[in-house]
Parts: structure tokens; sequence; C-alpha cells
């Protein structure tokens, strides 16, 4: 699976989970083309994972955070609105924008970017003429 078709797989189903088992479908499964048990790196595709995973992470319009069950989950821009719209609701910490951040020594550091710091003005403005029955209605399978 290229970058490319993963970000259409995560426009498509909103949110996606990286790697982890819940309501949301896993990347590294589809990626994988099966069920992976135990840990995907010792999946014969974890190359592969690896490599379409961290390019998701890069890109702009996929929020990366720890929505659904404190995993790993991406979120497309489309539902950024109801997200933001419903967070009143949901623990400030599980829509921290999470980053990797590679440091000068070469080790590899999360870092947070706390909600609603990440959030660009647009989404706010689109959130606030969203209905709070219209946010939950995109967001229910997963919060």
């Amino acid at each position: 699976m290229t970058s490319r078709q993963a970000l259409a797989f995560i426009r498509k189903h909103g949110v996606v989970l990286e790697a982890a088992q819940g309501p949301a479908p896993s990347l590294a499964e589809v990626i994988a083309g099966e069920p992976i048990r135990g840990s995907w790196w010792s999946h014969p595709k974890s190359r592969e994972i690896f490599a379409v995973t961290r390019a998701i992470r890069d890109r702009d319009d996929v929020l990366v955070c720890r929505l659904i069950k404190g995993q790993v989950t991406f979120v497309h821009r489309r539902l950024w609105p109801a997200l933001v719209r419903l967070a009143g609701q949901l623990p400030s910490d599980r829509l921290s924008r999470v980053r990797e951040v590679h440091t000068s020594s070469g080790r590899h550091v999360i870092k947070e970017v706390p909600f609603p710091d990440w959030v660009p003005s647009s989404v706010r403005a689109a959130a606030r003429s969203l209905s709070e029955d219209a946010a939950l209605a995109e967001l229910v399978a997963w919060i």
C-alpha cells in the first residue's frame, strides 16, 4: 500500500487506528492484508507498515492523536469540525496532536500539542456552525 492509498483509506473511514484493535479499522492490518497477532513489528510487512504510517503521521490533513482508548488514532481533516464541536465531551488529552520529533542526537521523542492549540481558525469556524447532533452523527462510532 502506498501512502496515497493509505490517505484515501483514512479519508473514506474518517477515523482509523494506526495499529491497535478497536471500533475503527487498523491501518497496519490493512497494509498487512490480514489480522496481526502480537506486534506489527514482527510481521513480514513491518517495513511497509512503518513507512506508510510514518508518511501519514507527517501529513497536515491527518490529526494524529490518542482518541480511541488512548491508542494512536488518525482523524482525517474532514472530521475535525465535528471533533472540535464535541471536544467538551471528550478528555482533552485524547485530542492533543501527537508528533514524533527527531532530536539532534538521533533519538525520537514524542511531542504533544494540546487541544485546541493545533486547531486552525477555519476548523473552529466550521465547528461553530455545526450542530451537536450533526457532530455526534459523524463521530458516534468512535467516541
